[in-house]
């Protein structure tokens, strides 16, 4: 590698979209094939179809392990300030500014074992650092704040100014320099739950105020929901099970369906029906997710139910991180 000029290697974390478990919901006719939302079970003449389908949402999926809090100190000052002052000037025209880096202590203990030939996401794993996305930079032929200059980066520059990376871990080692870039897990706190639930309420019930197009399906503005306790407790309990043993399916590991899951719990219904995701780590990147699948969609805008719960659950050491479940009802 000719001095001057940088090697960079880019390592992003897995994305997989709209893939998942098989869909084993107890329902005979789906939205668009099979997809990760139980649509609509109703009873009597209710008049809604019993349907289920399975779409997963957009999975983030990063390296193991929960992330690790930022040390007061940082151990790499210059090299810092420089790969900031890069992000603000940008790589030359047309770039645009970046939001500053904050250096983790781990993700540096990261970079030390890059150095010494780990691969990425087993150092990662190693100092207990979990991410939504990484991206590792190694520099040769420069020393210094100066390896982290858009001249030794060279046509590699661009790699630094991702804007959704927000940590960084250093290690050099003579003229040679190792940067991981972060974007960190980091999903919101049980303390949020209800917060979180409103916000969920509130972007259904935005959605409902206004016609809807679910895959073919056109759907009129609806009627705003209520939040209804017992749904909320449905909803939890099923997000903790999937969060607490690792798996992504609306079938709980007794075998149950939402249906059977809301008579269990004592809510009489006229119709119920199910939305579960994972791994995003808000309550508006869930909605987007669940309004741009046909059948969650569906959920979301179906004039059948008059009420709803929503719960998130956290578990960093699950390969999701964080699962989400949506539960729609009407009661007599």
């Amino acid at each position: 590698m000719p001095k001057g000029f940088g090697f960079v290697e880019i390592i992003l974390s897995a994305r997989r979209d709209y893939a998942g478990s098989p869909c084993r919901a107890r329902c005979t006719a789906g939205y668009h094939g099979c997809m990760h939302t139980l649509s609509g079970l109703a009873k009597a003449q209710i008049g809604w179809p019993r349907a289920a389908g399975c779409a997963a949402l957009a999975f983030l999926l990063a390296a193991t392990g929960p992330a690790q809090a930022q040390s007061a100190a940082q151990s790499h000052p210059a090299l810092l300030r420089a790969l900031n002052a890069l992000r603000q000037q940008g790589c030359g025209k047309g770039s645009r500014p970046a939001a500053p880096l904050r250096e983790n202590a781990a993700l540096s203990r990261a970079a030390a074992l890059v150095a010494d030939g780990r691969k990425l996401d087993s150092a990662l794993q190693t100092v207990d650092y979990r991410a939504v996305s990484t991206m590792q930079i190694t520099v040769r032929g420069a020393s210094g704040a100066a390896a982290l200059a858009p001249k030794a980066l060279g046509g590699s520059c661009g790699a630094a100014l991702h804007a959704e990376l927000l940590e960084a871990g250093f290690h050099q080692r003579g003229t040679q320099t190792w940067v991981v870039l972060a974007a960190p897990f980091s999903p919101p706190a049980a303390a949020q739950a209800e917060e979180v639930q409103a916000r969920v309420l509130a972007l259904v019930n935005q959605a409902r105020s206004r016609p809807q197009r679910c895959g073919d399906k056109a759907f009129a503005p609806a009627p705003p929901l209520r939040l209804n306790p017992t749904l909320s407790g449905i909803a939890s309990a099923h997000a903790g099970d999937m969060a607490r043993h690792g798996y992504f399916s609306h079938t709980g590991r007794d075998g149950s369906t939402v249906d059977g899951r809301a008579t269990r719990a004592g809510y009489a219904w006229e119709a119920i029906g199910e939305n579960i995701a994972a791994g995003q780590l808000s309550a508006d990147a869930a909605m987007r997710g669940w309004m741009n699948s046909p059948g969650h969609c569906a959920n979301i805008m179906s004039p059948a139910f008059s009420e709803m719960g929503a719960a998130f659950v956290v578990n960093r050491q699950s390969s999701q991180g964080i699962y989400w479940t949506q539960v729609f009802g009407t009661a007599p």
